[in-house]
Parts: structure tokens; C-alpha cells; sequence
């Protein structure tokens, strides 16, 4: 009997220690990334204008602090991508309710609500809704040293040719792929799963360097590093995606990180 009471003790306080590692664990963020695709340098300009002075201002008071705003670094003048983390499908859903109700934003944001339909801030925006995975549950803004108009963020999308073969690459990043970019010093700001998007079953995760070259060295490391070569043959990984893109960043002057 007392052995019975021993092992139920044992029992009881295991699950209340797992009960209270789940309470206090982060809860997985929601990411929305826009992308911004404007015609010329005054839209552009006008744009930028908006986001710096009223957007991300609203979105601080809203209780959103680290907003990221990144331009490519060559080419391609037209994009500008916007990442905000949210606590919650709930908060990203309500965001139009929270800019209406803000007094400041209706009154900073004045030009960008009400331009006339042949003077828009860009010609169109495209929306991911994205969730973070259980291993990076919350956005984590590089502590970098160095110039700040050298550094490279690195935005990755992978897509799979099924739902079955896309859970397979999230496992691969999950179950090692993480900790080999940790270990190599990748300064991973945040992955997340697409929820909603043009581009499905789908992922997006972003890596930030002081500059290019400092980028390439990683990945050079990367490719050569021994476990990275033995997660990758596993036959459990195999063909988890089908396409992969990469873009190239730097982070705006008025960007949180």
C-alpha cells in the first residue's frame, strides 16, 4: 500500500510539474507579413512616409512593439515588406477596429485613408497570416553589432507539393535544423507556417548577419557541418519541398529591428 501512495505521489507531482512547464511556455505568435509593391519613387516615398509616422506608431500604442520593415537589398525598389508579430488570430482580426478607435492614427493616417483613387500609396499589397512554430514560439529581434544599413535579413519561403511533405520540412527545422542555426550563430528572428496566403502548403522563416559576407560565411558553415549532412540524408526529409525562394533584406531606418 505504502509503495501504491509513493508511486501515485511520484505520479501527481510529474503532472503538476508538466501542467505548470505548459502554463508558463509562450504562446505561439501569429505573423503577418505585407508586402508593399508600389510603381515609383513618390509612392514609394509616400508610403514610407505613412508607415513611419502613423502605422507603426499606432501599432506600438496597440501594444505591438517589435514591427520589422525591410526593403530588398538590390533591385526590386518596388517592394517594401512589413512583419508584425500578434498574440493572437484575435488581435491581427481586430486590427482594422483598433487603427478606427485610435484618435492619433485616424489623424496621422488622414492622407493614407482618405488619397483618391488615382493617388494610392501603392499599386497592391499582398497578406500572409502566418503561425510561429511550437520551437520558436515568439519573434526574437537580433542583438546585432555593426552598421545597421549593413545588415542582411535573410526571408525564406519553402513550399511542398503536399500538406503530408510540408509537415515533414516543418519537422526537419523542428527536430534539428533549429539548433544546427543556433549553434552557427543564424540569429533566427522567427519561422512561422502560412496559414493564409497565395502560395500553400507553404513556410517562411528569417535569418539576420551584420552583412553579405558575413551571410555567406554561415551558410558556407552550413552546408559543411556534419549534422546538418546527416538531418538532411534522413529518408523521413526527403523531397519536403518542392520550391524555395530566398530574399535578401535590409531593415528601414525607422524599422523596431
Amino acid at each position: 500500500m505504502t509503495n501504491r501512495f509513493f508511486r501515485l505521489a511520484v505520479w501527481l507531482l510529474a503532472l503538476v510539474s508538466t501542467l505548470q512547464t505548459v502554463a508558463s511556455a509562450p504562446k505561439r505568435e501569429f505573423y503577418q507579413l505585407k508586402i508593399y509593391h508600389v510603381r515609383d519613387a513618390n509612392q514609394k516615398n509616400r508610403l514610407e512616409t505613412y508607415l513611419q509616422k502613423a502605422y507603426l506608431p499606432a501599432l506600438h500604442r496597440a501594444g505591438i512593439k517589435q514591427v520589422g520593415v525591410f526593403e530588398p537589398t538590390t533591385g526590386a525598389d518596388s517592394l517594401v515588406y512589413v512583419l508584425t508579430p500578434f498574440k493572437s488570430v484575435d488581435q491581427f482580426s481586430n486590427l482594422t477596429e483598433t487603427l478606427t478607435k485610435d484618435k492619433q492614427y485616424t489623424t496621422d493616417a488622414a492622407d493614407y485613408i482618405n488619397a483618391p483613387f488615382d493617388q494610392p500609396y501603392y499599386s497592391r499589397f499582398e497578406s500572409v497570416l502566418m503561425q510561429a512554430f511550437a520551437t520558436t514560439p515568439t519573434l526574437v529581434a537580433p542583438a546585432l553589432s555593426g552598421n545597421r544599413a549593413d545588415r542582411v535579413y535573410e526571408l525564406r519561403s519553402y513550399e511542398a507539393a503536399t500538406e503530408k511533405l510540408h509537415e515533414a520540412k516543418i519537422a526537419q527545422f523542428n527536430n534539428g535544423e533549429l539548433d544546427i542555426f543556433k549553434r552557427l550563430g543564424f540569429n533566427t528572428v522567427f519561422c512561422g507556417q502560412v496559414q493564409a496566403g497565395g502560395k500553400m502548403p507553404n513556410m517562411y522563416y528569417m535569418t539576420t548577419f551584420s552583412d553579405k559576407a558575413d551571410r555567406d560565411a554561415h551558410w558556407k558553415a552550413f552546408g559543411a557541418d556534419p549534422a546538418w549532412k546527416t538531418l538532411n540524408a534522413l529518408p523521413e526529409y526527403a523531397h519536403n519541398f518542392m520550391r524555395a525562394d530566398t530574399y535578401l533584406l535590409h531593415p528601414t531606418a525607422y524599422s523596431d529591428y
